[in-house]
């Protein structure tokens, strides 16, 4: 029992650093980038909002409540990660983030609702004929908030370093780090079987 605990913790921290599937990083790039170390909570919440989003809809689609076209939810998953990306962008150094808070976290859930489907196929091959799948599931999203959490550290110490020991300001930080996702995005949109 112990082993499968520890498999399935180590599946979902390897579903968020996977490097061939860089789609939850960036996502987690363009969520945590216009805070800092002490907006912690705020970014901790934020991300178990997404970790939320993404449990639930594994929930429905591992119970098969939710069927969802693939390529279609493939094409969703850049998209969310731009309209973040994008919102850094054009509210950098407005403090948009701090009003909006409620709304924030409602799209952070919904964006993990997304990301979630984009993994359903894939968590059901994991799952198989399993009967407790939602144990495994619980054991998967353990391990995504770990790897999320990773994720979000490594942004949030990035963001000090430049902000502190190479002068950036805030704003230039949000938009630089928000304008590579956002061309790393584009390819994936473009590239989207949805498209073709």
């Amino acid at each position: 029992m112990w082993d499968d605990f520890l498999f399935n913790v180590e599946y979902g921290i390897h579903h968020v650093l996977d490097i061939n599937a860089y789609d939850h990083v960036l996502f987690l790039m363009a969520l945590t980038v216009p805070y800092v170390f002490k907006d912690w909570k705020r970014v901790l919440l934020l991300v178990s909002m997404f970790t939320l989003g993404h449990t639930l809809s594994l929930v429905l689609a591992s119970y098969d409540v939710v069927k969802v076209n693939g390529a279609l939810v493939e094409f969703l998953i850049p998209v969310s990660i731009m309209v973040v990306a994008l919102f850094n962008v054009f509210t950098a150094g407005k403090g948009a983030q701090k009003e909006k808070v409620d709304v924030l976290f409602l799209t952070t859930l919904f964006f993990g609702l997304i990301h979630g489907l984009g993994f359903a196929r894939e968590f059901k091959m994991l799952v198989g004929g399993n009967d407790n799948k939602l144990l495994t599931l619980v054991e998967f999203a353990v391990g995504i908030e770990i790897a999320q959490v990773i994720i979000v550290f490594i942004v949030l110490f990035l963001g000090y370093l430049t902000q502190t020991l190479f002068r950036f300001n805030k704003r230039d930080w949000v938009m630089v780090l928000s304008s590579i996702v956002v061309g790393l995005t584009i390819p994936m949109i473009l590239n989207s079987d949805w498209l073709s």
